[in-house]
């Protein structure tokens, strides 16, 4: 048995959720439920993302604390996840006393092993605001490409990391105005000095392929040392034996995996250095977007290797999502809230399983075409998947008091075939599981879904219903409809990480509590519950009424 911490990527208390996000938290999910059946030991932890100066000036706009801001924005957070089915063991924040602590506690280790060092700067500051500005709020074109209105931390456009000061023509987002260059003390961590380890850490096997190309560009030009600190007014955890200076957020935000885990274990009698000392046997995988790789690659192993902490074991890169083809567009209504998306369609297994459709190892972009979304969900889950119950199970009840014939008690090839195909495919589905393969996991078990479709096509149960007092007819038409039935079951039981809602009314329909590992597949049921109506369709009228609610003129 596998022990495994997985984490997504924490999101950032300075707004809502929408369907680019869910990428990860839907993948993320998928595989976490997976692990569970498969029997592995794992937990799935996150939090919000709460510090840095766009959560405290947001609040500033809404009139309230930054604390108050954060308490709100994780309400509203927790119910979009619980809403799109994602598991998490514990859903956290930033600004705890767990991350506080472990916060200081990182940051005197790195200091012990000489890796923090206090450089004076020249940093851009708005005269009209009164304030030193973060990267965030600060663009300007791109010193290496040229793209511009670029970040002042890195360009979206070639992916290069920089400094503020670097970029060409800068402004400040919040006043329009020319900043001006100030001198003040920064506190850094010395990436420069942790190359060595990084290109071998980064060469282990622990990231997908182009992630760890992507690396090598970063090597070859240089890793320059980090800069950890902000000046006041800033909303986060002040660095100990510094007045007015604050950890960077992106300090602390990773750190959050941590405080969140902690909390997780504080409360369900785990033991907390199992999974973070050195030398820790149990499996650390973080799941995240593209854009944070730097991060997550760079800076966070080597703040955990030289404070004296584990690494990651594995760290999956997944890429952005398009809608129709484009980028995600407020004006075209493409950039969906999750919220709009429950109000509007309800059911959020449309987008889970559309996402698993789509899903790979890789860190190539995904689109959600919502023609092609409309098309797939009706065709595969509705059209395809549920109509097996809908055309068969109605024959067990009216004619075989609801009694199902176990795969034992099968009398033909084709039912046998039919249904034991589907149990020969479990080392296959387990792997591409595992592999996040899901893409080819969904072709390989609808395929199988038509097979089933298929065989009743051809068998007619319907016809032999005709016929119910021949009673070679009879067993036939219980044979037929068991095979489905069970072949269905057994589909359903693979398809329950993407679809645990649809597949916990399956279970129920077949009078079993949950499907909640892969012993159900061999632990036959023998009776089902009158069927009721499991799927609906998508109708356009949704998908038209959530465009318009996330259209912005």
């Amino acid at each position: 048995m596998r022990k495994i911490l997985t984490t997504s990527a924490l999101p950032y208390a300075n707004g809502s959720i929408h369907l680019g996000h869910l990428v990860e938290y839907i993948q993320t999910d998928i595989w976490v439920r997976y692990q569970r059946l498969a029997g592995n030991e794992v937990h799935y932890i996150c939090a919000d993302d709460t510090h840095g100066t766009p959560v405290m000036l947001r609040a500033e706009k809404e009139g309230i604390t930054p604390e108050e801001l954060v308490d709100k924005v994780h309400k509203e957070h927790s119910q979009d996840f619980h809403d799109f089915n994602i598991s998490f063991d514990n859903f956290y924040s930033t600004n705890s006393d767990e991350n506080k602590m472990l916060s200081e506690s990182m940051y005197e280790s790195l200091k012990e092993n000489k890796k923090i060092e206090i450089k004076e700067i020249e940093q851009f500051f708005d005269e009209q605001k009164n304030m030193f500005l973060p990267d965030r709020f600060i663009k300007g074109t791109c010193p290496k490409c040229n793209a511009k209105d670029q970040y002042g931390d890195s360009c979206e456009v070639c992916g290069t990391t920089y400094n503020p000061t670097d970029l060409i023509d800068a402004y400040s987002v919040l006043s329009g105005e020319k900043p001006v260059r100030r001198k003040t003390d920064h506190y850094f961590f010395k990436l420069s000095e942790c190359s060595d380890f990084l290109e071998q850490w980064t060469q282990s096997d622990t990231l997908q392929t182009e992630a760890s190309n992507k690396l090598q560009e970063w090597f070859s030009a240089g890793l320059n040392d980090w800069d950890i600190s902000r000046d006041a007014p800033y909303f986060g955890f002040e660095i100990p034996g510094a007045p007015g200076k604050y950890f960077y957020v992106w300090l602390d935000a990773p750190i959050g995996y941590m405080a969140s885990f902690m909390n997780y274990a504080k409360n369900n009698e785990l033991s907390y250095d199992d999974f973070w000392k050195k030398g820790s046997d149990a499996e650390l995988i973080h799941f995240i977007g593209k854009d944070i790789l730097y991060f997550h690659a760079l800076f966070w192993p080597a703040t955990l290797n030289f404070s004296d902490h584990r690494t990651p074991s594995k760290i999956f890169a997944h890429g952005f999502l398009t809608v129709n083809g484009e980028k995600m567009s407020k004006s075209r209504g493409t950039f969906i809230t999750a919220r709009s998306y429950i109000e509007c369609l309800k059911n959020p297994e449309y987008l889970r399983y559309y996402y698993f459709s789509k899903l790979n190892d890789s860190m190539e972009d995904i689109d959600l075409n919502l023609d092609d979304f409309i098309a797939k969900v009706n065709s595969d889950l509705v059209g395809k998947l549920v109509n097996i119950p809908s055309r068969t199970s109605g024959f067990i009840s009216k004619f075989f008091n609801n009694m199902i014939m176990s795969s034992e008690s099968f009398q033909t090839t084709e039912a046998k075939n039919l249904h034991g195909g589907i149990l020969k495919i479990k080392d296959e589905v387990m792997k591409l599981f595992d592999q996040r393969q899901f893409s080819k996991a969904s072709r390989l078990l609808i395929s199988h879904v038509e097979s089933v479709n298929e065989y009743v096509n051809n068998k007619e149960p319907w016809v032999l219903a005709k016929n119910e007092s021949n009673h070679n007819e009879k067993s036939a038409l219980h044979e037929i409809c068991s095979a489905s039935l069970m072949s269905f079951r057994l589909l359903s039981i693979y398809l329950s990480p993407v679809l645990p809602e649809l597949t916990g009314k399956v279970a129920e329909f077949f009078n079993e509590e949950d499907f909640l590992s892969f012993d159900r597949l061999i632990n036959e049921p023998i009776s089902i519950n009158k069927y009721e109506h499991l799927l609906k369709r998508i109708e356009q009228n949704d998908i038209d009424l959530m465009i318009k609610k996330n259209t912005q003129i």
